[in-house]
C-alpha cells in the first residue's frame, strides 16, 4: 500500500508547488513554461499534487486548447522517485481534462531532462520530429493601450527584408543602428553605445519614411509617428503638446519614433522680432537630451532641406548619426518597378529598360509613372474590347509614362545633395 495519494491542488499547496520548482531548476534543467504560467494555470485549468501526509511530493498541471491537451508543469521530489506518483498524476490528470473532449496529451521536456521513465511508462511517445520553438512577444499587454492613444503600432516584420537595393543604406542601418540596439550586451562588450537619436536626409521622395518604419521592424519596436501639424491644433500649443507627448512614451519599454519634415519645428533661430517657431525649437532641444537618458529608444528626424535647420539641432550629444538617403540605385529601381508591375504586365517585361530609363527617378516617381502606364493600358482594352478588358500595359506604355513623369529631383537638387554629404552627414 502506497503512502502518498493523489487530489486536486489546493492553494496551501502553492508553496510545496515552489519547492519542486526550485528542485526541479536545481538539478540544471530549466522548465519549458514560465513559473508565472504555471501558476495561473494553478488558478484557472488543471492541477493536481502528490502528497504524503501534509508533504507535497508531486505536482502536474495541465491545460486544455481544442482538443489538445498540454502539460505545462510535472515534477516529482527527486526523494520520491520511482514509486509510480508521476504515472498517477498523469492519469489524473488526464481523467480530469477527458470531459472536455481532449483527443490527445501532449508535454513539451527540456533536452536536459533524463527523468522521463515516468512519460513512456504512461504511454507517452517521445515525437523525436517535432522542435520547440519560442519567441518573445515584443509589447506588454499594458502597453498596447499607450501605444493606442499615441497613434502607434506594430509594423509587420517584413518591411526591412522588403525594401530592395539600397544595399550601402541598409548596410549603415544594419551595422550602426540595428546591431548594437537589438543587442545592447554585445554592445557593451565592445564599448560601443547604441544610439539613440539619428537624423536622416535627402531629397523628397527618395524613401526616409520607409526607411524608418523598416528599422523599426527589424528591430521589432512600436512605431510612433509625431505629427507637428496634428499637435499644433491643440489647445496646449505645439511646444506642450510635443512635450506632453514625450512624456507619454516614457511608459513604452521600447519604441522608435518619427518625425518626419523636422524642419517644420527645428527651423534656423534667430531674427527679429523672433520666429514664433524659436520656442518650439527650443523646447525639442530640450527634449531630446532626456529622451536619450532611457534606452530602448530610437529618435528618427527626417528632413529634404537639412540646410534649414538650427545647427544647434545637429550637434554632437543630441544625433549621433547624420545619414543621407539618396536616390535608389539599380537595383532598387528594379525592386520597385516589379513591385508595382501586375504579375501579368511583368511576363517577358524588359525591366533593364525600364530602370535605365528610370535614372534619377524617386520611388514616388516610378510610382507614379508605373500607375499611369497601367491606367493607360486599362482605358485602351476598354475602348477597344467593347467593355471586355483584356490585355495590359506594354513595355512602350510604361516607357510613354516614364517620358511624361516630371521628376521630383532636379539636377540642381541633386548636386546640393551630395555638397550635404561631403559637409553635415556624420556616419
Amino acid at each position: 500500500m502506497t503512502n502518498w495519494r493523489i487530489r486536486d491542488l489546493q492553494s496551501t499547496d502553492l508553496d510545496g508547488l515552489l519547492r519542486l520548482w526550485e528542485e526541479y531548476r536545481a538539478n540544471g534543467t530549466e522548465p519549458v513554461y514560465a513559473l508565472s504560467e504555471v501558476l495561473a494555470s494553478t488558478r484557472k485549468d488543471v492541477a493536481v499534487a502528490a502528497v504524503a501526509g501534509d508533504e507535497v511530493v508531486g505536482v502536474t498541471v495541465a491545460r486544455a486548447a481544442h482538443d489538445q491537451g498540454w502539460v505545462v508543469f510535472f515534477a516529482v521530489a527527486e526523494a520520491w522517485q520511482r514509486q509510480g506518483i508521476g504515472r498517477a498524476m498523469l492519469a489524473a490528470v488526464e481523467q480530469r481534462l477527458a470531459p472536455l473532449g481532449i483527443q490527445r496529451l501532449s508535454i513539451l521536456v527540456p533536452d536536459e531532462q533524463t527523468q522521463v521513465g515516468a512519460l513512456t511508462k504512461a504511454g507517452f511517445a517521445d515525437k523525436r520530429h517535432l522542435r520547440f520553438f519560442e519567441r518573445d512577444v515584443p509589447i506588454r499587454q499594458e502597453e498596447i493601450m499607450l501605444l493606442r492613444e499615441l497613434g502607434g503600432r506594430m509594423l509587420n516584420r517584413d518591411r526591412w527584408h522588403n525594401i530592395g537595393g539600397m544595399q550601402r543604406e541598409k548596410q549603415v542601418l544594419e551595422q550602426r543602428l540595428v546591431l548594437p540596439l537589438a543587442d545592447p550586451d554585445l554592445a557593451e562588450r565592445f564599448g560601443v553605445v547604441p544610439p539613440r537619436a539619428i537624423v536622416l536626409f535627402g531629397p523628397p521622395g527618395t524613401g526616409k519614411t520607409t526607411f524608418a518604419k523598416g528599422i523599426a521592424s527589424r528591430l521589432e519596436w512600436p512605431f510612433i509617428e509625431v505629427f507637428p501639424s496634428r499637435l499644433a491644433a491643440s489647445p496646449k500649443g505645439l511646444a506642450g503638446e510635443l512635450r506632453e507627448t514625450f512624456e507619454r512614451i516614457e511608459g513604452l519599454d521600447h519604441a522608435v519614433v518619427f518625425i518626419d519634415e523636422v524642419e517644420e519645428i527645428a527651423v534656423k533661430r534667430g531674427g527679429e522680432p523672433p520666429s514664433p517657431m524659436q520656442g518650439v525649437t527650443n523646447e525639442l532641444l530640450k527634449l531630446i537630451p532626456t529622451f536619450r537618458e532611457k534606452p530602448g529608444r530610437l529618435l528618427i528626424c527626417a528632413t529634404n532641406f537639412i540646410r534649414a535647420l538650427d545647427p544647434a539641432f545637429l550637434r554632437h550629444g543630441r544625433f549621433d548619426y547624420v545619414i543621407p538617403i539618396g536616390l535608389p540605385d539599380a537595383d532598387a529601381r528594379l525592386a520597385i518597378w516589379q513591385g508595382f508591375v501586375s504579375p501579368q504586365a511583368a511576363e517577358g517585361l524588359d525591366f533593364e529598360a525600364l530602370v535605365t530609363a528610370t535614372d534619377g527617378f524617386s520611388p514616388a516617381d516610378i510610382e507614379f509613372a508605373a500607375r499611369k502606364a497601367s491606367q493607360v493600358a486599362l482605358e485602351r482594352a476598354v475602348a477597344e474590347n467593347g467593355g471586355t478588358v483584356a490585355g495590359g500595359p506594354t513595355l512602350d506604355d510604361f516607357l510613354t509614362a516614364v517620358g511624361a513623369t516630371r521628376t521630383t529631383v532636379s539636377a540642381d537638387v541633386a548636386a546640393e545633395f551630395e555638397e550635404d554629404i561631403d559637409t553635415i552627414a556624420r556616419l
